[in-house]
């Protein structure tokens, strides 16, 4: 957290952040809470701004203050009446659940509530969803849940029916901006680039303002609809995006893969010793599986991302067409877009946004192989006539 308060970091949230100051001072306090907006919106930052400010020693309108003890520790993660649930997996089971729900009935250790945040509510497996029901439908006193999904649809109807719906938005570019300046002290010309690149979403804004390589990745991928002029172009593009995601995914697992290896040695004494135990082979199995597992969603996460960017280049492509731009999300790239511009009308960039989302839910609903999906997808992006030529 970078402010003084616990709600300093929920950017461009002023309305989530009225109700759920009057729910932390008792004002329509409810058991279990849902909390949905698009992604980068910081849906888990204010459910656990929202713990916090439940757990504050202060009262009042210095609720929230995000310097006493309680504050401090369920921000820093190791309160021990808050447990927030993030999985790196593609889904969250049953039995994770199961454990959940055990933990939730549970009196809390402090003065007041047992709070449970899980973030990637979505991600829940049917299975998961029925181990939660009861205990939304029948809680335990001091107990409060807050699931965590981009939309209310992507939760259970028999459960989001019993949450307090907590809606976020994405911020405006000027409050993005504002924020990397204020909090990091990026410049103004650097912030306002990272702002409108992210398109609200503060954690990749934050990326790139940060670092060079996230940058230059970016303009790799928004550089390639004006270069989708053959076939040739299209099968070259996607292993490009496929290759720049799995770079980008690798850097994130990497480091994170070889601390978990050496902590699993340690714990079975595999360095001290200079031999295995029995018990180390399954235990790396298990490791090794979950690792992959994260890595899989990773680049699915990265690849998403560029998908994302490459819309963005077509929707300003469609602005420019319309005469409604103003500054593009994507101003940089100025003269490539006006030249999907001048080639294309808005109906045939339309077509391209529906089947790069095509792609997108072919790979995270239908789980098509990433790079089948992508050269699909990118012969889709060419013009008809380079298609049949």
């Amino acid at each position: 957290m970078s402010g003084g308060t616990v709600w300093d970091d929920l950017v461009g949230q002023r309305h989530a952040i009225e109700v759920l100051r009057a729910a932390a001072d008792g004002q329509g306090m409810s058991h279990a809470y849902l909390f949905t907006g698009p992604p980068g919106s910081g849906r888990s930052n204010a459910a656990v701004a929202f713990a916090a400010a439940l757990q504050c020693e202060r009262t009042g309108a210095e609720r929230g203050c995000g310097s006493c003890h309680e504050c401090h520790t369920v921000l820093a993660g190791s309160h021990a009446d808050v447990a927030v649930i993030r999985t790196e997996k593609l889904s969250i089971g049953v039995d994770e659940m199961r454990d959940l729900v055990r933990r939730s009935a549970l009196a809390p250790v402090g003065r007041r509530w047992q709070i449970m945040v899980v973030e990637d509510a979505d991600r829940l497996t049917e299975r998961a969803w029925n181990a939660l029901l009861k205990s939304i439908e029948e809680p335990a006193p001091r107990t409060v849940w807050m699931l965590c999904a981009p939309t209310v649809e992507d939760v259970l109807p028999t459960i989001r029916s019993r949450c307090r719906l907590v809606t976020l938005t994405t911020p405006t570019v000027d409050d993005v901006a504002s924020f990397l300046g204020r909090t990091d002290g990026v410049d103004a010309a650097l912030a306002s680039y990272a702002a409108r690149a992210s398109q609200g979403h503060i954690g990749r804004a934050r990326a790139l303002a940060r670092d060079e390589a996230t940058r230059n990745r970016r303009r790799e991928v928004v550089a390639l609809p004006a270069r989708l002029v053959t076939l040739r172009a299209c099968m070259d593009a996607a292993s490009s995006l496929s290759e720049l995601a799995k770079q980008e995914a690798e850097l994130m697992t990497g480091e994170l893969d070889a601390r978990e290896k050496a902590d699993l040695d340690s714990a079975y004494g595999v360095v001290e010793r200079g031999r295995r135990p029995r018990e180390y082979a399954p235990a790396l199995r298990d490791l090794e599986k979950d690792q992959k597992t994260r890595a899989k969603r990773r680049h699915l996460d990265v690849v998403d991302r560029g998908l994302m960017d490459l819309v963005s280049v077509y929707r300003d492509a469609i602005a420019l067409s319309l005469g409604t731009a103003g500054v593009l999300v994507n101003e940089e790239i100025r003269g490539d877009i006006a030249l999907l511009a001048r080639t294309s009308p808005p109906e045939a960039h339309l077509r391209r946004i529906a089947a790069i989302f095509e792609a997108r839910e072919q790979m995270l609903e239908f789980n098509v192989q990433p790079m089948l999906a992508l050269e699909s997808m990118m012969v889709a992006l060419v013009a008809p006539e380079v298609r049949t030529g």
